[in-house]
């Protein structure tokens, strides 16, 4: 069944074309990857399905309503759900309560039940706690749960903004750059991860992300786009092969794309330190 549409997406800032008739549709389930040079508009595509950016023209829809002209809080509400390349967190809030703010958009009920914890609001912050207790247990942060988030080492708290987006319960989960910056232990529990979600909570993912040997193997199909348009669309193996991916990565040249997409580089960046963004 197709959970989310994209057709025809155009995006222009002045005179420059960011997205150029884009189209894909993403399968409940499915782990859908958009790779493509530095520049190519994938973080632009996920601003544009997050209500981030508006685009010029086109549509998306996410299981048949239309989320074009509705700002990211009601998209959000409406199931989308999005971690960042870097990492956007409340430093001093422990992990615990940076996943309960996951789930804020779920409360139903006014100011003065919150405040005295009453009623709708004490019914709703107990099973809003057990939920996140899961996700903890899930995730492997118990033993962290109670700490700041600003002391914990960059690779467990990419895992915290992960969970704070699961704590949300999506319909679709966008995440952009999720092992960005990560070693490759780090990297390794993060794909575990990834591949737990789509198969035990059965979210479907988008996934943009610059480690090729990682979308390769865990992808159920790529898009490839480059200057704004999309020149690819198949499983990892259809892509690897295809010559307008081969001249976007590589210029034409005859060496074998597919080792370059397969093998990635695995060199970490250098984390931001605590609270830079």
């Amino acid at each position: 069944m197709t959970l989310l549409e994209v057709a025809d997406l155009t995006l222009r800032f002045g005179g420059a074309t960011t997205l150029d008739g884009v189209s894909f549709d993403v399968q409940q389930g499915e782990l859908f990857a958009i790779i493509g040079p530095n520049g190519a508009g994938k973080t632009s595509t996920f601003n544009c399905i997050s209500g981030v950016y508006k685009p010029q023209s086109g549509s998306i829809s996410l299981a048949g309503e239309s989320l074009l002209g509705h700002a990211p809080d009601v998209i959000a509400g409406r199931g989308v759900a999005r971690s960042f390349q870097n990492v956007e967190l409340f430093d001093n809030l422990s992990v615990l309560d940076n996943l309960m703010l996951g789930r804020h958009q779920a409360a139903t009920y006014g100011w003065l039940e919150g405040m005295l914890w009453l009623g709708r609001a004490r019914a709703q912050e107990l099973a809003a706690r057990r939920r996140v207790e899961d996700l903890i247990d899930f995730l492997d942060l118990a033993g962290v749960r109670g700490l700041p988030v600003g002391i914990l080492p960059y690779g467990i708290r990419k895992r915290v903004e992960l969970g704070r987006a699961l704590a949300m319960e999506p319909k679709l989960l966008l995440l952009d750059e999720p092992v960005a910056g990560m070693n490759s232990e780090e990297t390794e529990d993060m794909a575990r991860f990834i591949l737990d979600i789509r198969s035990e909570l059965g979210t479907s993912m988008i996934m943009v992300e610059h480690d090729m040997r990682l979308v390769m193997d865990l992808a159920d199909r790529v898009m490839v786009i480059d200057f704004g348009k999309r020149i690819a669309l198949g499983t990892p193996e259809e892509v690897q092969t295809d010559p307008a991916v081969i001249a976007a990565y590589l210029g034409g040249a005859s060496a074998d794309v597919a080792d370059i997409l397969s093998e990635g580089s695995r060199e970490p960046a250098t984390p931001p330190t605590p609270g830079e963004h």
